[in-house]
């Protein structure tokens, strides 16, 4: 009963927040864009290069408004929401283009408002249009969305599905001294504070180790056990799945009693006030993966990433809303999915990326009750961090990349300084995305696609002859924008 009242209380609350959002941007139209994306796939990157780009006049011939030069300007703008941090988008700017280093990763939701100021196509929109659009965008972790399944699952569900997951073979060994440890207790003996943060402790650090680049896997929850912030050692975060949970109910006081408590208190807390205020009121989604760090990473890791890609599409509010309901509720109509670090490939592999991950989100889309919504699938590079050269080997050109690896890269026994450039054969992707999946599938390893990955650093932006600095370069980012906001500006 108590979650059922929950619900419509939110529902309430969501409906209620529409209505106002609705009644702002009757005479401002406006867009929220959610953009996420699952670890080291470089969200704050995309947003700085997008914002950059469009302030400082970028190459961006895909976008067809920009291209026909219907765009007139782009201005950043103060955000609608007071309480929500702002994308610091000036600092990572700076961190890129001046410093030339990868700005920190997401770490919280974070906001900003970028309004573009642009002529119609249409001679009819011209008349009733006031020709301009602001586009709010809203930054948050992946792993944040990862934990909107929780909403549905009770804590026997939770620990289940994660104690399942754990026995996987890439995560067995790291889930052990959780697993080992959570067995040797009695779930039903009193409740422990040291104990429940000793397991919440090991939890976390199985977690963490599942996040590295060496397993690079996807599937993290709950989001908010890596990334605490000001909920660090409350009791909210202070809980872990228990394995072989008995029979019936948890008794009162008991150890179990108190893990299930703060994991819906966690739900509370945590899960449903992010999807009630931000996760409910998107228009439109972009969503980035590092799929090239899960290949490189082995088939285990790309299973995982289709396992969060599932997991992930079946959480959308997917779909198109009429004027009237559009009143009370969002749905996002149109959702990109952005293979990133296409610049660590040579352009003959870049539609090859896009087709393996547009099979991975075939493949998730698959699990999901057929959800609907408008997708795109782009292999880019918000920020292209390379070049591309060739040498002759054994008579033959060999495709190469280019670019100064990062500090402390080591490729073929070098260490490099973060100022030297090289160039290395990234490796193919095959071209048929199907050959690719069954040769994950195969118990030979020289089967499988093989990808030399490297992290650059990012370029040094050219100068014009009059001294003017040009924009980001990129791989794509003008056809992320054409989707994305391409019919907003028709």
């Amino acid at each position: 009963m108590a979650s059922m009242l929950s619900r419509f209380t939110d529902e309430a609350q969501i409906s209620f927040d529409n209505i106002v959002d609705r009644a702002g941007t009757m005479m401002r139209p406006t867009v929220r864009l959610g953009v996420t994306g699952l670890s080291r796939a470089g969200k704050t990157v995309f947003i700085t290069a997008l914002v950059h780009n469009l302030l400082h006049g970028g190459r961006l011939p895909m976008f067809k408004a920009y291209r026909s030069g219907r765009i007139s300007s782009a201005r950043l703008e103060p955000q609608p929401d007071d309480a929500v941090p702002r994308f610091q988008y000036e600092d990572h700017a700076e961190a890129l283009i001046k410093e030339r280093i990868w700005p920190q990763s997401t770490r919280a939701i974070s906001e900003m408002r970028l309004t573009i100021n642009y002529e119609s196509a249409s001679g009819w929109n011209r008349l009733f249009s006031a020709g301009k659009l602001s586009v709010d965008i809203i930054d948050y972790p992946g792993e944040w969305l990862l934990d909107l399944p929780l909403l549905e699952q009770d804590y026997r569900t939770f620990s289940e599905n994660a104690v399942r997951l754990a026995a996987s073979p890439a995560r067995a060994d790291l889930a052990e001294a959780w697993i080992s440890r959570s067995r040797a207790i009695d779930v039903k003996a009193a409740a422990d504070e040291t104990l429940a943060r000793e397991l919440s402790d090991l939890f976390s650090q199985y977690l963490k180790a599942c996040k590295s680049d060496e397993r690079a896997l996807s599937t993290l929850p709950p989001g908010r056990l890596l990334m605490p912030g000001d909920l660090e050692g409350s009791p909210a975060l202070t809980f872990a799945p228990l394995p072989d949970l008995p029979v019936g109910s948890a008794p009162a006081g008991s150890l179990w009693h108190m893990m299930e408590h703060r994991y819906e208190a966690y739900k509370r807390i945590v899960v449903r006030p992010f999807f009630r205020d931000h996760f409910a009121r998107l228009d439109r989604q972009i969503l980035l993966i590092d799929a090239l760090q899960a290949m490189n990473a082995g088939p285990e890791a790309v299973q995982d990433l289709e396992r969060a890609l599932t997991d992930i599409l079946a959480c959308f509010r997917h779909g198109s809303s009429n004027i009237l309901t559009s009143l009370f509720t969002r749905r996002i109509d149109r959702l990109l999915v952005g293979a990133t670090k296409a610049d660590h490939l040579h352009h003959e592999s870049h539609d090859r990326l896009q087709n393996i991950a547009g099979r991975l989100v075939d493949r998730a889309l698959a699990r999901t009750q057929g959800a609907r919504v408008t997708t795109e699938v782009l292999a880019l590079a918000a920020v292209r961090a390379t070049r591309e050269a060739s040498v002759k080997e054994a008579g033959e050109n060999l495709p190469l990349i280019v670019g100064a690896p990062l500090k402390g890269e080591k490729i073929a026994g070098e260490t490099f300084d973060g100022n030297t450039k090289t160039g290395i054969f990234p490796g193919d992707l095959p071209e048929d995305p199907e050959s690719f999946f069954q040769a994950l599938e195969s118990k030979d390893d020289a089967d499988r696609p093989h990808i030399n990955f490297v992290r650059f650093r990012p370029p040094k932006l050219e100068t014009t002859a009059e001294g003017l600095t040009l924009s980001l370069p990129h791989i794509r980012l003008d056809r992320a924008l054409e989707f994305l906001l391409g019919d907003l500006l028709a």
